[in-house]
């Protein structure tokens, strides 16, 4: 039977120590990235899972009350961060160039991996109506997408997912959180290709041959001719 990593309220526990609160929350905060139950429960050996587990609960609920942070589960994990609210307040303190964001029409193309995937590179053309070359490349190069493997037909065309990476930048806890797509395109600002409304059954997937082939294959797909609109 798997472990069960649930974080929920555990009626009959105590609560939990001000001292193993304060470990959580500093390993939380810490963590580069999502801290998971799991790593918890090795981090926190000594102690019992089911106050690990009620600690992680009362520590998001002490955050649900802060007007500046929250303590949220995203990618199977917990993060601590800003509330999206105030993004453009902390955006200012580092001086994000607009050059580090994504274009409209890497949005698109992010979207119609996020929905479609995983999908090969002429059905995101076919889907979006342009050349996604260049757009593709942006993505890897940001770890938000990555090939997962070839589709199963004539030529083997590589096949297109998100990444751990995409969940964390999104929030998201998994991809049964992914909003509606309407939803979505109204939220990041851009208009959804009429393709990608219309659902598609998934295809064959065959795993790539060896681990390296991955690196190697996503700087061939880099090298390809650049689209204008990516830059």
């Amino acid at each position: 039977m798997a472990e069960d990593t649930t974080v929920s309220e555990q009626p009959h526990a105590e609560a939990p120590s001000a001292e193993l609160r304060a470990i959580v929350e500093a390993l939380i905060f810490a963590s580069p990235e999502p801290l998971t139950p799991k790593m918890l429960f090795k981090l926190l050996a000594d102690e019992p899972k089911e106050d690990v587990v009620a600690t992680i609960a009362a520590l998001k609920a002490d955050y649900d009350a802060r007007p500046g942070l929250q303590c949220v589960e995203v990618a199977g994990g917990f993060q601590i961060v800003t509330r999206p609210e105030l993004h453009e307040w902390v955006r200012r303190l580092f001086h994000e160039r607009s050059s580090q964001r994504l274009t409209v029409q890497g949005l698109e193309t992010l979207a119609v991996i996020a929905y479609k995937q995983p999908i090969t590179a002429l059905e995101i053309g076919e889907i979006r109506g342009v050349n996604t070359s260049g757009v593709l490349g942006t993505l890897l190069e940001r770890h938000l997408v990555k090939i997962v493997g070839r589709k199963n037909v004539v030529g083997r065309p590589f096949l297109y997912a998100t990444t751990k990476e995409f969940l964390i930048r999104f929030g998201l806890k998994d991809l049964g959180d992914l909003p509606k797509i309407e939803d979505m395109a109204e939220a990041l600002g851009f208009d959804p290709p009429a393709g990608l409304i219309e659902a598609t059954p998934s295809d064959e997937v065959l795993p790539l041959d060896e681990p390296e082939a991955a690196s190697a294959d996503a700087g061939a797909a880099q090298a390809g001719a650049p689209d204008p609109e990516a830059r």
